[in-house]
């Protein structure tokens, strides 16, 4: 019996299936709650190769939901320890640890020759980005969030309609991890099914999971879902773009408070969400608007409001933490 013999056998999967999950590259974003389950998953079916990209350290406050690592890892790179861990799971798979953010700068660099994209990130930015991205290049993404008890997973872009499509608007609050908390199980029930879609996905088997979400809320104990193949996209969609393509002449807005970061352009203006509107400063005509906060939710709600007053083109820039480690608060 070899490695993949019990899974090659499932009716509909097959020695073709398993050929296809063995030539495949998958491009991971998050090494996090949702990474974890995902990446053994995926190296323990025997996907080709995984691109794995990820910012952050591994850090004891995190350990009750990111299994992959262990107290020796704290400190490490995310994608460098998740990497060493996944390799010893199966050889077979091949890990490229990335250490860094994904941006509108390096998207397609990342993606390219993916199969598939798995959002694990737990940034709403990313997600956006990444939707964006796939959107545009006709490939699949399996999108993930879990907060507190409960979540979701989805395919999105690749011939479905793209996050956008199903969530054009943010909620009044977004909600954290950090903020509100989140259980392990949950983590891991919802990073298996983003796991199963992708290899759904990566493998060709049917039915896909494309244009479909699944959920889990442990609060009651319900699972369900709901299918969005008609889903029309947006017509007007305000785009993140990366810092450094912040124009000379764009009308640069930074919605950050002043501890949090320097001016993200030297001609940027420091205004409040609420400053912007109909009594508040506009563009000029023909101008871009680039308005920039730390998550892209500052800026994703001023450009809503600016939206409503002004019809000239509105971008986003989510400039991540720029304060400096002693000025951290």
């Amino acid at each position: 019996m070899t490695r993949y013999a019990r899974q090659v056998a499932v009716p509909g999967v097959g020695p073709a299936a398993q050929a296809r999950l063995r030539g495949a590259t998958l491009l991971v974003v998050g090494a996090g709650g949702l990474g974890a389950p995902v990446l053994q998953y995926l190296v323990g079916a025997g996907v080709g190769a995984i691109r794995l990209v990820d910012p952050d350290r591994v850090d004891r406050g995190n350990l009750h939901r990111q299994t992959l690592f262990r107290e020796t890892d704290l400190g490490q790179p995310k994608a460098v320890a998740a990497a060493e861990t996944l390799r010893a799971l199966n050889p077979d798979t091949r890990i490229d640890p990335v250490i860094g953010a994904l941006d509108p700068g390096n998207v397609a660099q990342l993606a390219e020759g993916a199969a598939a994209v798995l959002d694990c990130a737990d940034s709403f930015a990313v997600s956006y980005i990444l939707s964006d991205h796939c959107l545009d290049a006709q490939l699949p993404l399996i999108h993930a969030s879990v907060v507190g008890r409960e979540g979701y997973a989805g395919g999105f872009c690749g011939g479905a309609p793209s996050l956008r499509a199903v969530f054009p608007d943010l909620p009044d609050r977004l909600g954290s991890c950090a903020e509100d908390g989140v259980l392990g199980p949950v983590v891991g029930v919802i990073g298996a099914l983003q796991a199963q879609m992708a290899l759904a996905v990566a493998a060709g088997l049917e039915p896909s999971p494309l244009g479909r979400v699944a959920s889990f809320d442990a609060a009651t104990w319900r699972m369900g879902g709901f299918g969005f193949s008609g889903a029309p996209e947006p017509e007007h969609a305000h785009r993140f773009i990366a810092a450094d393509r912040i124009g000379a002449d764009d009308f640069v807005v930074d919605l950050r408070r002043p501890d949090e970061g320097p001016l993200a352009h030297p001609a940027a203006r420091r205004l409040t969400v609420e400053a912007i509107g109909a009594e508040g400063p506009r563009p000029k005509p023909g101008q871009r608007a680039v308005l920039c906060c730390r998550s892209g939710q500052r800026s994703w709600n001023a450009a809503r409001r600016l939206a409503a007053v002004w019809d000239g083109d509105i971008t986003l820039v989510a400039l991540g933490d720029t304060r400096l480690e002693g000025d951290l608060r």
